[in-house]
């Protein structure tokens, strides 16, 4: 979503500003801006469109000061527009806010009334208003601020600059991430730390509710009463270089060929290879006594728990939940005792997973949570965390978060399973294994490149493309089918294989793309029965399997995608893999922004 980052310090603040917007690119936006304080006033620039716009408008306009806001903005009240970029002023206050103010109409309505005119359509502007007016009551900025937080109700992070007042930069939140960097003669406000990784390692995260009066090298946090507060100082694993495309075209297709590293990264975290065991973190509920499991995430996380709930059915025999996060509280399902809930999000900060976790934990029920920013909001509330160590994920897109988040469940499933003595120590040993082979055979999967650009032209032209699958396959068709629209515009759905016959199947007529994902396995018979129904209605059929499935299926398909042997346990990882660069080759091809998609954004901190 929107990006936010500020600067308190003794050098020229616009330069560091739009590095940070830079480095806050991959979050998704569709105009950017910023503010600075020169001679006690201040020194606004706004653009839509990418930050190269805000960068011509900069280099004929420059600004100067050391303090100062920016933005990337991803609309949400009102459409994209320099009017409606941030920052938004008034008076003597400028803001940029992430999130979404739910009260604005009933404030902007009082405030028309007190004779204030307001130039956007943006539910941002009411905010400098409301504090404009306070001051105008006396109020200093620290107390007007306060005075404006308590009259906000929604979700929001908040930095805030005030003509006459060269030294303050004041951040908020309430549901949205904010980090304070510590210089040594400066202080930075961003929503990612990752935008503050070339200024500074020492972080400080706010919490829930608190707010922050900052200076240069200065910096007072206060909670949501007002009371001076401390908060953890930490050192960020994040490191500027990390964010380089190297000699890839795309983030995406970096992070895809970035997944042998980052799975085995991850596995190493969770598997003892001399034990041949799995060892989770430790965790604040007893394993043995888990008697129902609860996964709640959104889109392609979503999906990730899909695959989890075959895996911890099948070998822990815990009966499994997935619900998707934006619907979970909203249904106030009851939880019973002996629940576990994980939570599964790249970012950590997905406002409807956040809030759904919150629910929990307010029923009672022990949280875990599968994050890969462990500096996150998410990671920081959770009972328990289980990481996922994809690294820093720029791409818009989900690859090599997606496939750590699989690894991590699937370690899950195998301790718990041990615990609960559904498995044995031998086949602990077995799957882990499997797990363990993963790196290398994704390695040899990525060899396949070449081949599924080529298969990727035959799809370039189509209107609609349906992926099929069943058992953790149909949680692959499904990611499959949401790569490609999010990054193609492609229309495409995912279907349990077997549910083609109860309806689907009318979508299929002759020449629509129909990609089948058929992992070795028990349910291999079965999905080839299913393609026969679309290859009977001449459907272009795209099988994904092992050389024998390709061969197997060879007389219905048009093309074949040919994956190493695998135990079937580890089939989700590998052929997330194929759908991935399927995606990315069709998007390519048609010429769209494959790593920023139109309207999509990395992180979702609204709900």
């Amino acid at each position: 979503m929107c990006g936010i980052i500020g600067v308190a310090g003794r050098d020229e603040a616009a330069p560091h500003i739009l590095d940070g917007l830079k480095r806050l690119e991959y979050r998704g936006y569709d105009s950017a801006g910023l503010a600075t304080l020169a001679n006690g006033s201040f020194d606004l620039r706004r653009a839509e469109g990418k930050l190269v716009a805000l960068e011509r408008l900069l280099a004929r306009r420059p600004v100067a000061g050391t303090v100062g806001i920016g933005h990337t903005r991803w609309a949400t009240h009102g459409a994209p527009s320099e009017t409606n970029a941030h920052p938004h002023t008034a008076g003597r206050v400028a803001v940029v806010h992430n999130g979404i103010i739910e009260n604005y109409q009933e404030l902007r309505a009082r405030l028309e009334a007190d004779g204030r005119e307001l130039a956007s359509d943006t539910d941002t502007e009411v905010v400098p208003h409301l504090i404009d007016s306070h001051m105008e009551r006396g109020l200093d900025p620290d107390e007007a601020t306060a005075a404006a937080l308590a009259e906000l109700e929604g979700a929001f992070a908040l930095a805030i600059i005030f003509a006459g007042h060269g030294d303050l930069l004041i951040g908020a939140r309430r549901g949205s991430p904010l980090a304070i960097g510590h210089g040594e003669d400066a202080t930075y406000l961003a929503s990612d730390a990752l935008a503050l990784s070339p200024l500074t390692r020492r972080i400080s995260y706010l919490d829930e509710g608190d707010w922050a009066v900052l200076g240069a090298g200065s910096a007072e946090i206060r909670d949501s009463g007002g009371r001076p507060v401390r908060r953890p100082l930490s050192e960020t694993a994040h490191d500027g270089a990390m964010i380089g495309k190297g000699a890839y075209r795309h983030y995406m297709l970096k992070e895809i060929f970035e997944q042998p590293g980052a799975i085995g990264d991850t596995l190493g975290a969770y598997y003892n290879p001399g034990a041949r065991r799995i060892a989770l973190p430790a965790l604040p509920f007893a394993l043995e006594q888990v008697e129902r499991v609860t996964v709640v995430a959104c889109g392609t996380s979503y999906y990730a728990g899909l695959a989890a709930r075959y895996w911890i059915e099948q070998t822990a025999r815990v009966p499994v939940e997935v619900d998707i996060a934006s619907e979970f509280r909203y249904r106030a399902s009851p939880l019973a005792d002996g629940s576990v809930a994980l939570f599964v999000s790249q970012s950590g900060e997905t406002a409807d997973t956040l809030a759904a976790m919150r629910f929990a934990q307010q029923a009672g029920v022990p949280t875990a949570a599968v994050v890969n920013v462990q500096e996150s909001t998410m990671a920081r509330e959770a009972d328990a965390v289980l990481p996922t160590h994809a690294g820093v994920e720029i791409g818009v897109a989900s690859t090599k978060a997606f496939a750590t988040q699989l690894v991590t469940l699937a370690c899950f499933a195998i301790a718990l399973g041990r615990a609960r003595g559904a498995i044995d120590a031998a086949e602990e040993a077995r799957l882990a294994a499997a797990l363990a082979h993963v790196p290398a055979q994704a390695a040899d999967v990525l060899g396949l490149d070449e081949r599924i650009r080529e298969l990727a032209e035959s799809l370039r032209r189509a209107g609609t493309v349906l992926y099929i699958g069943r058992g953790t396959g149909y949680a692959i068709a499904l990611e499959g089918a949401l790569k490609l629209k999010e990054l193609s515009y492609i229309h495409a759905e995912g279907f349990a294989a077997g549910e083609l016959k109860h309806g689907p199947i009318a979508l299929v007529d002759r020449g629509v793309p129909v990609i089948v994902v058929a992992p070795p396995g028990p349910l291999f018979d079965k999905t080839a029965s299913n393609l026969q129904e679309a290859a009977a209605r001449g459907a272009h059929v795209v099988v994904i399997s092992d050389r024998g499935g390709c061969a197997a299926l060879a007389p219905l398909a048009e093309e074949t995608i040919d994956l190493p042997s695998l135990d079937p346990f580890v089939a989700p990882i590998l052929y997330a893999i194929p759908v991935q660069l399927i995606a990315y080759h069709v998007a390519v091809l048609k010429g769209t922004d494959v790593d920023q998609p139109r309207n999509l954004a990395k992180s979702v901190t609204v709900e």
